[in-house]
C-alpha cells in the first residue's frame, strides 16, 4: 500500500490512479492529521509526502515519522516544488529515502517508488550486534555504549548500522553514498566524510572502529 500525502486534491487524485493503474494499492490524504489518523491502524510500505501542507509541513511529518521507532522503517519520497540542493540534503539527512521535485511525470514517480521498494527491502535478519562495551540493534535503532545511548541522527545510524552489518568489508565512499543516501541522489561525495567524522565523534573510545581505507574508503575493524 502507497500512501501519498498532498494537498491538492487533483494532484493527490492523479498520483493514486496512477499507482493503482500500474499495479500498486494505493490511498491518498490531505494533511498530516489524516494520515497520522490512518497510521494508528494501518502501516504502508512507502509514503509520498509533498512538502508544503496545511498545519504540519512535510518535513515536520517526516520527523516525526522517523523518529518514532514503530515508524521509522517507513520508506518516504518527499515531493516538494524546491529544487536547491539544500531542500534536497535537508529532506535527505532527516531520514528521507529519495526526493520528487515538482513539477514531476507520473512514470518518473512510479519508478521511483519501485526503486525505493527494491532498496528498502529488508535484506538481514540479524538485528542485535556488539562490539566491546558498543550495542547496536538495528529493529529498535538504539546504539549504546554501556547503558549510555548516543544520539544518532537518522543518517549516522544508517552508516553505524552498515558497518556493523559488513565488519571488515571495504566500502568506497561511492558504495556508502549509493547505499545510505540512494543511487539518484546528486550531490558531493565529501557528504559522507562530513557524516563518519560526526559518527566518529559521537562514538567517542569506539570512533576508531571505522577504519579509512586510504585512497579508496571506510571499513569497520571489529576487534576492540
Amino acid at each position: 500500500m502507497i500512501w501519498c500525502v498532498e494537498d491538492d486534491a487533483g494532484i493527490r487524485d492523479i498520483e493514486v490512479y496512477t499507482l493503482r493503474s500500474t499495479g500498486f494499492e494505493a490511498k491518498g490524504f490531505e494533511d498530516g492529521e489524516s494520515f497520522f489518523k490512518a497510521l494508528e491502524s494501518e502501516t504502508p510500505e512507502l509514503v509520498i509526502l509533498d512538502v508544503m501542507l496545511p498545519g504540519d509541513d512535510g518535513t515536520v511529518i517526516l520527523e516525526k515519522i522517523k523518529g518514532n521507532a514503530k515508524y521509522s522503517e517507513i520508506p518516504v519520497i518527499m515531493a516538494t516544488a524546491k529544487g536547491t540542493e539544500f531542500d534536497k540534503v535537508q529532506s535527505l539527512d532527516l531520514g528521507a529515502d529519495d526526493y520528487l521535485v515538482k513539477p514531476f511525470g507520473m512514470m518518473e514517480m512510479v519508478s521511483r517508488v519501485k526503486a525505493v521498494l527494491r532498496r528498502c527491502t529488508p535484506k538481514q535478519t540479524e538485528s542485535q550486534f556488539k562490539i566491546g562495551e558498543l550495542s547496536v540493534n538495528t529493529a529498535e535503532r538504539r546504539a549504546c555504549i554501556g547503558e549510555n545511548d548516543l544520539s544518532l541522527t537518522f543518517k549516522e545510524f544508517e552508516l553505524l548500522r552498515l558497518f556493523v552489518q559488513n565488519p571488515g568489508k571495504v566500502f568506497t565512499r561511492e558504495q556508502i553514498y549509493s547505499s545510505i543516501w540512494g543511487s539518484d541522489f546528486i550531490g558531493e561525495t565529501r557528504t559522507v566524510d562530513m557524516h563518519i567524522r560526526t559518527l566518529r565523534q559521537k562514538l567517542g573510545d569506539y570512533g576508531n572502529i571505522v577504519k579509512t581505507v586510504r585512497n579508496v574508503g571506510y571499513r569497520l575493524e571489529a576487534d576492540k
